[in-house]
């Protein structure tokens, strides 16, 4: 897979998961409530926040017909047009928002819904760019995204394979270098068993790109699971509290569950090391407990081994379990305590 930056920050299997905060609608129409959900995104240690840069009439059109009201779902009754203009982020906003970012250390990013949103945050050298799952068959939008050279990720909700891979090409063809996909089930919430997380090598080794995970399962579990599957891109939805309501807020994680996301799933990539069947320096000190042949009985010069006076038990000093029965009906070399060790010395030689 192949390992890119956005940055500065490494992206790829050998380093920690990246791990996006997304602020979708959650501010809520609150400013000062957007600054504060990018200040929780660098305390509980993300590595970026994501915007989304649209408006009403850039997404929609205001119009009542057949197909603009939601059926079902989080957001059934509400029409298309009144749902994008109470999410959106406004636009004189993202400047400030992007400069809040720089300025306590966290990356900021956005997803354009069209051309106009493209050009807008090229004007703000956004560094990376998100093509949403619902955009996935947005080809010229792709295409044009892709033409700023910048690293692009692209969500695969919906999707089936041929149209990621035809997105893929998209990109790769005006373009784009780096590249990453994250499989994403695009249900509100997902349900574990939606998330079908072996999904995730399977792209993977298809397109040759990094891959990574956006997660709208509820909790971190499907997250740190997919690390272990080789996710190196997680992406969840961040709130300041589910119960302020908003419209991503009831499968958004909270500031400390965003926190325990980023630990587990670093830990997660540490345990996933290498293959390995060496002693690792945390059990050199278990040695000790592993067992070995023991005199369990005084035993004089002479004597012969046998089951009552030698046995396998815990130190692990003495020689290897495996040679008991070789060892038993030999002599003694010499007298032998209780409690000594079996070493090849108190073995009476054979002579030829």
């Amino acid at each position: 897979m192949q390992e890119f930056a956005i940055a500065g920050r490494k992206i790829g299997p050998g380093h920690s998961p990246y791990v996006i905060a997304e602020l979708s609608g959650n501010h809520n129409g609150q400013l000062e409530r957007a600054f504060r959900l990018i200040e929780v995104a660098m305390e509980a240690g993300a590595d970026a926040v994501k915007l989304q840069t649209y408006t009403a009439d850039t997404i929609t059109i205001d119009y009542d017909g057949p197909g603009f009201a939601i059926e079902g779902g989080l957001w059934s009754g509400r029409k298309l047009y009144d749902l994008y203009q109470k999410a959106q982020t406004p636009w004189e906003w993202h400047e400030a928002l992007f400069e809040k970012a720089r300025q306590i250390g966290i990356t900021a990013f956005s997803t354009p819904f069209d051309f106009t949103a493209v050009d807008f945050l090229e004007k703000l050298n956004a560094p990376a760019y998100k093509i949403a799952s619902f955009e996935i068959i947005d080809i010229p939008l792709i295409e044009y995204v892709a033409a700023t050279g910048k690293p692009m990720i692209i969500s695969t909700g919906m999707a089936n394979l041929s149209e990621i891979e035809e997105a893929v090409a998209a990109a790769r063809g005006a373009g784009c270098r780096d590249l990453a996909v994250l499989h994403c089930v695009s249900g509100y919430p997902t349900p574990c068993g939606d998330a079908n997380l072996r999904t995730i090598p399977d792209l993977a080794a298809k397109l040759g790109v990094t891959v990574g995970l956006s997660d709208h399962t509820m909790g971190v579990a499907v997250s740190i699971a997919a690390v272990a599957l080789g996710a190196t891109i997680l992406e969840k939805h961040v709130t300041l509290a589910r119960a302020h309501g908003g419209p991503d807020s009831a499968f958004s994680l909270e500031p400390h569950e965003l926190a325990q996301l980023v630990a587990a799933t670093a830990d997660a990539h540490a345990a996933l090391g290498s293959v390995n069947y060496a002693l690792k320096s945390s059990e050199q000190g278990s040695m000790a407990f592993r067992r070995s042949l023991y005199v369990v009985a005084p035993i004089r010069k002479g004597e012969r081994f046998t089951e009552r006076n030698i046995r396998s038990i815990r130190p692990g000093y003495g020689l290897p379990p495996k040679l008991l029965p070789d060892i038993i009906g030999r002599n003694a070399a010499r007298d032998i305590d209780r409690g000594a060790a079996m070493t090849l010395d108190m073995i009476e030689t054979v002579e030829p």
